[in-house]
């Protein structure tokens, strides 16, 4: 009955921007921080951000001042806005609820 479904993904050419969203259901999102990670081929997953019940937020430093990640508790959504893009941001693109709900991913792919 868990949800956790992200969307957004895509491919986009160098300094492009693309919103991520995760949207989930069957359970008390609102109670539980949101992370997105990443993991690109042949490397490790890796952290993105991470925001807060709070809303408080944390970043990557590959993704500070270029990414700002985002959540609608009426809506049990997160997001993920990402500008300037580069080839190295290619990866799939995953969100977790409080490291307990994982979502499939979504591929994000930079390239002209």
């Amino acid at each position: 009955q868990v949800q956790v479904v992200e969307s957004g993904g895509g491919l986009v050419q160098p300094g492009r921007s693309l919103k991520l969203s995760c949207r989930t259901s069957g359970f008390s999102f609102p109670y539980y921080n949101v992370s997105w990670f990443r993991q690109a081929p042949g490397k490790e997953r890796e952290l993105v951000a991470t925001i807060g019940s709070n809303r408080s937020r944390k970043y990557a430093d590959f993704a500070k001042g270029r990414f700002t990640i985002s959540r609608d508790d009426e809506k049990s959504t997160a997001y993920l806005q990402m500008n300037s893009l580069i080839p190295d941001d290619t990866a799939i693109y995953i969100c977790t609820s409080g490291f307990k709900y994982w979502g499939q991913g979504t591929q994000v792919t930079v390239s002209s």
